[in-house]
């Protein structure tokens, strides 16, 4: 073979090998795209299958708040029906109580209780609602000295059960807030509730107020039980409860200070616990925003007008709670009003075609029809001028009272009704 063809194979050879590697190379490529591929599509399936799974688990979390919702709802109602006959039959006791010496400390004790049981039932409907983000605030612009008068009026009965007083300081200047009135009077109360609960007798608690800048800073100061220190960075925590003495004296649910928390944060402010240890007394701290005193609007007074001596209204009671209904009955007619009952919903809706009423007081839960039909037929069906509608209801969550509005309620109350509340409602919006 001539040099010159031995030349040219080997030219040949070196381009088929050239070709051979780039060959190689485009399958070493091709390989490792497929590789890529078959991994990306496994990554894709394993992401679909843990969203399904984060979907489903979000799925079952949110139907399990829902029973639980749902079941305090329920759980609220059924307690609330009992209290509702309890609270007035005290009251009827108490108007037409006779000359035995201990029976005024007997109602008082059935008051207590009952207003402490009632305070058990929100607590425990707050704390679901918070948790599953249904509480709005109803802000409007508050004095803070308002707020807390009000929160020590509320907590003035354990106080005084204790023999122990409270003492008050805050700032010279008026003070105030953009926030929920109940809610704030709420989280005070329930600090100084706390902060009485957990003192011995005589002994003071303080609640005091001083501007931060821009912020106003409330300190609950007592010199009682105090906090472990490996409890204090829990104690704001559901359910979490401090030195407890075998008979549970100081009850609660450890459900008051989660509250505190959550409805302060919902404010835009923080709150805070300080304490050297058991026996040395407990600090708790607010701190909430201000806003100038140049934006602020006139409060109303919380102060119930004085019911006047007008016309006695005609009344249709409609509760399939035979005591609540006889119970309120008797409380309505002592006031001086004409009062008939009935205790389901059918009947109610005959009664109010066939007679002029003033006021309907209706309950949710009837037999035959609820409350909210009940309305809404008498709405649909009665001509000329309608009666004042009142829902009592032991049902406080935020869809049915929306619901009782738009069914053609003019007012909303959660059992148990207080008398007083009733009648001065009655005298706002009736006469």
């Amino acid at each position: 073979m001539h040099d010159k063809e031995l030349g040219d194979l080997r030219d040949v050879i070196a381009q088929l090998l050239i070709q051979l590697d780039h060959l190689q190379r485009q399958q070493e490529v091709a390989q490792a795209r497929e590789s890529n591929v078959i991994q990306l599509r496994e990554a894709n399936e394993h992401l679909m299958l843990a969203t399904f799974s984060a979907q489903d688990k979000q799925a079952d979390a949110e139907a399990s708040m829902q029973r639980q919702t749902n079941f305090l709802s329920m759980l609220a109602h059924e307690l609330r029906n009992p209290l509702q006959p309890i609270a007035y039959a005290n009251t009827l006791l108490s108007k037409l109580a006779g000359n035995n010496p201990e029976l005024p400390r007997l109602l008082a004790i059935i008051e207590r209780q009952m207003n402490h049981m009632t305070r058990l039932i929100d607590d425990l409907l707050d704390a679901s609602r918070i948790s599953s983000g249904k509480i709005r605030l109803d802000k409007s612009i508050l004095s803070l000295s308002d707020i807390v008068g009000l929160a020590a009026e509320a907590s003035q009965p354990g106080i005084d059960k204790r023999q122990q007083q409270l003492q008050i300081v805050l700032p010279p200047l008026p003070v105030y807030i953009d926030g929920d009135r109940i809610r704030l009077v709420q989280a005070l109360s329930n600090l100084l509730n706390n902060a009485s609960k957990f003192s011995p007798e005589n002994e003071t608690i303080v609640l005091s107020a001083e501007l931060l800048g821009k912020s106003v800073q409330i300190k609950v100061c007592d010199n009682g039980m105090g906090i472990a220190n490996e409890l204090q960075p829990f104690i704001f925590d559901l359910f979490t409860q401090g030195l407890q003495s075998l008979d549970r004296a100081q009850g609660g649910l450890g459900i008051g200070l989660t509250l505190v928390r959550s409805l302060v944060e919902m404010h835009g402010g923080t709150v805070r616990v300080l304490s050297s240890g058991i026996g040395l007394g407990s600090t708790f701290t607010v701190l909430l925003p201000l806003i100038a005193p140049d934006e602020q609007t006139a409060l109303a007074s919380l102060s119930l007008p004085p019911l006047s001596t007008q016309r006695p209204l005609n009344i249709l009671l409609v509760e399939d709670n035979l005591d609540a209904a006889e119970t309120l009955s008797m409380l309505l007619k002592l006031a001086g009003h004409a009062v008939r009952q009935c205790h389901d919903g059918v009947t109610a809706v005959e009664l109010a075609l066939k007679h002029p009423y003033d006021l309907i007081i209706c309950d949710i839960g009837l037999p035959g029809l609820d409350g909210f039909t009940v309305v809404e037929r008498i709405r649909a069906t009665l001509p000329g001028k309608q009666p004042f509608f009142v829902a009592a209801s032991g049902y406080n969550q935020e869809r049915d009272r929306a619901r009782a509005v738009r069914s053609g309620f003019d007012h909303y109350l959660v059992k148990p009704v207080a008398i007083d509340v009733l009648l001065a409602l009655i005298e706002l919006h009736v006469r």
